[in-house]
């Protein structure tokens, strides 16, 4: 094989190194949240690198599947939750 090969094999090498790397070590916070909107439930689990990033996240995946529509989305992402459960904490 040439050399552009190897460096072509080197880079990707590098690049999927680095991807898993910085997916791994940032989720330093998971959670559960579970939402009560228009008469629906919904609980749904998040992992990000701050408490208030998992909980918003796991906030946002709640209300996608419970609320229709931009508007409505935001309206359900401003209910406080009925429930919030720690599940992994660095």
């Amino acid at each position: 094989m040439n050399r552009t090969v190897w460096l072509g094999i080197a880079f990707l090498v590098v690049v999927i190194a680095v991807i898993v790397w910085t997916t791994m070590g940032l989720a330093h916070y998971r959670v559960e949240v579970c939402i009560d909107y228009n008469g629906q439930s919904n609980c749904r689990t998040a992992s990000a690198d701050t408490e208030e990033h998992a909980i918003r996240t796991a906030i946002s995946n709640a209300c996608a599947t419970i609320a229709s529509g931009v508007t409505e989305v935001m309206q359900c992402e401003r209910v406080t939750p009925k429930s919030v459960k720690w599940l992994k904490t660095k």
